[in-house]
């Protein structure tokens, strides 16, 4: 492997699904103020809002997954250009 491949920053990160709870260890360069003690260990959190572990095509449960009211916000926006 090449020397000095990846950033400086690139460590290991814990990924959680904030919609089930559902925790993962990989590595990342993503910066955040977050941290969580995971299997003994402390490490940076970056919290997701859907992963494999809740996505409706991963897990065959057809559920409408909006954190934010993006369906609302375009549903509203979209009302008013019908008009």
């Amino acid at each position: 492997m090449k020397k000095d491949l990846h950033p400086e920053n690139y460590r290991p990160v814990v990924f959680k699904d904030m919609s089930n709870g559902d925790m993962f260890l990989s590595r990342s360069t993503a910066k955040t103020n977050d941290t969580i003690e995971y299997e003994g260990e402390t490490y940076p959190l970056i919290k997701l809002e859907i992963s494999n572990t809740s996505h409706p095509f991963y897990t065959g449960k057809s559920k409408l997954v909006d954190t934010a009211g993006r369906v609302d916000k375009f549903m509203s926006r979209y009302a008013r250009t019908r008009k």
